[in-house]
């Protein structure tokens, strides 16, 4: 099967490309538009300097702001908290240099192709993230219903898991799981399409357990909770069963959850790098200008308010903000980057920011709760070998425990300052723990290890205070992302296509979303950065900018891309 790929003649070629995340919704090859040389576009000279609102300083808001600032545009960010958002590193004082604690966003697919662009634009050094049972993990223990298996691959767990893993393989497989990953490697975007428009319209009102109840290897409860607690990829996925199915073969088509990759010395570099750095090509601003020496006093604060004002230049057009501060500035154009929910609680909006059915859709929006529970210890003693058993004394561990998940995570070396993830847990599993504070979180986390590790006197190796986060707690993100219900897909649509506005009325333009809840992979950053270049060819277009036409941008190829629509009445 050949494939279609746009080439600079404007032609096709059969190519096989690494597994990724442009698809299968809207099968724009965002890697090949960002590493063209004609640049993702321009806008006309009489714009440069013009000034453009980027509301959230979390990486889709600063890859937006560093793109808007190459092609001679003025970004103004506004941050409420820190830079970086959900990219938050927190470093151990002991080692500030090694191990670290990400709260947010931890591990990265190398499917993630336009996030690895930027990674490597700024010259970060990466290593393989320890998920249980892959290479980088020396072992796994999986303890399930008081009964602890030490693996140090899945042949070593009972037969039963096989058999889950097995029946996993064959439900994807009723869904061509093969031929739709052959087809986004090869950028098949007709064969993407012709699989992915019939599933939505089969699948878009079915739960990911209503899935797994009516596959044929998962008759048995028995294998569908084994398969809740360890799943597959990173672990136990029973937080997303009441969750659209959609959500679930978005991630296993593109490989999101295999393979994953972390950031050495931490993942808010690449913000921060962003943040500081001047990119080698610039339009109209001096060599040497960043998104530091625009804003030589930071990012302005929280937006408060958002309006739609009026001029006689622009008389529907304009967007007026009002930050914390109480300074209040118009644009001709505003990107809002941060999560929806904000619009609705935290920001005074009006009503013709957005059209109505947009308004529903953000209403509609499905936030997962999430919480981590860090400790530094004083190296990795769990990679010491019993001398009774020759296991490793600690293992990386999945439990229906109250813990659920916990890492152990290096530093330099075996021997240096360390640091463990007790506890990582979604949803519910979250909520619990939400009342408690640090402290009293590590002690029903060590108390459960303990029963797990009756010998491992895991207290005695640590070095310093707990660190905890519980996204639903944290004022500027109610959650830590977005995860769309059976029915959700028409909102999800709405909130994807909004950049492309020439259908919209007038009064509706020039404010753009994006942000990874905007996305069709929420929770995962390459959503954020593909939306991202969508807002920036949005606000592009809007100031009667255009593409090279050797690099046609994803508004450019969006009639023949889009995600297809399913009726409403």
């Amino acid at each position: 099967m050949t494939s279609a790929v746009p080439t600079a003649a404007g032609t096709t070629t059969a190519r096989e490309f690494r597994l990724n995340m442009c698809g299968p919704d809207f099968p724009f090859a965002y890697d090949t538009y960002l590493n063209n040389p004609a640049g993702l576009g321009q806008v006309p000279a009489e714009r440069h300097g013009t000034e453009v609102a980027v509301i959230g300083g979390g990486l889709s808001g600063l890859i937006t702001a560093h793109e808007l600032m190459k092609m001679g545009l003025k970004p103004v960010v506004y941050e409420a908290d820190r830079i970086g958002g959900r990219l938050r590193t927190e470093r151990m004082p002991e080692e500030p240099e090694g191990a670290v604690a990400e709260m947010g966003a931890m591990r990265f697919p190398p499917s993630s192709t336009a996030f690895w662009h930027y990674v490597d634009r700024v010259g970060l050094r990466t290593t393989s993230f320890p998920n249980p049972l892959s290479p980088a993990a020396s072992s796994t223990v999986v303890d399930l219903k008081g009964v602890p298996h030490y693996a140090e691959k899945l042949k070593d767990l009972p037969e039963v898991y096989r058999e889950v893993a097995q029946a996993w393989d064959q439900a994807l497989e009723s869904v061509e799981h093969t031929r739709m990953q052959k087809a986004i490697r090869e950028r098949d975007v007709t064969t993407q399409k012709e699989i992915w428009n019939r599933l939505v319209e089969r699948l878009d009102n079915q739960t990911f357990y209503g899935f797994l109840s009516e596959s044929p290897g998962f008759a048995s409860f028995r294998k569908r909770e084994i398969f809740g607690q360890v799943g597959f990829g990173t672990g136990g996925w029973d937080t997303d069963f009441p969750n659209s199915i959609l959500e679930i073969l978005r991630v296993t088509y593109t490989g999101a959850d295999d393979d994953h990759r972390a950031i050495v010395g931490g993942v808010d570099q690449l913000p921060l790098r962003l943040w500081g750095t001047a990119p080698d090509k610039l339009v109209h601003w001096a060599r040497g200008t960043s998104l530091a020496t625009l804003h030589p006093d930071g990012p302005r604060p929280a937006v408060t308010v958002l309006r739609r004002t009026a001029n006689r230049k622009s008389p529907s057009g304009n967007i007026t903000v009002t930050d914390a501060s109480g300074a209040t500035r118009t644009y001709r154009a505003a990107v809002f980057t941060a999560q929806s929910w904000m619009m609705l609680s935290k920001i005074d909006c009006d009503e013709d920011l957005l059209p109505i059915d947009h308004w529903s859709a953000i209403e509609r929006t499905h936030y997962m709760e999430s919480s981590k529970l860090f400790v530094p210890v004083d190296r990795a003693f769990w990679r010491d070998r019993d001398p009774v058993t020759g296991r490793d004394t600690m293992s990386m561990t999945l439990t229906d425990r109250v813990t659920r998940g916990t890492y152990l995570l290096e530093g330099k070396t075996p021997d240096a300052p360390a640091v463990i993830c007790l506890s990582y847990t979604w949803s519910d599993d979250s909520l619990k723990w939400l009342p408690l504070s640090a402290d009293e979180r590590m002690e029903v986390m060590l108390a459960s290890l303990n029963k797990i590790y009756p010998g491992v006197d895991i207290r005695s190796h640590i070095t310093g205070d707990p660190i905890t986060i519980s996204w639903e707690d944290e004022p500027y993100f109610m959650g830590a992302f977005k995860a769309n219900l059976p029915g959700h897909y028409r909102y999800q649509r709405r909130l994807f296509t909004h950049f492309r506005q020439d259908d919209l009325a007038e009064r509706h333009r020039g404010l753009f979303l994006a942000g990874d809840d905007i996305s069709w992979t929420a929770g995962w950053v390459e959503g954020a950065v593909q939306t991202a270049l969508n807002a920036v060819w949005g606000v592009m277009h809007h100031f009667g900018g255009r593409t090279d036409p050797i690099n046609p941008g994803p508004g450019d190829l969006f009639d023949r891309l889009a995600p297809v629509a399913l009726p409403e009445d």
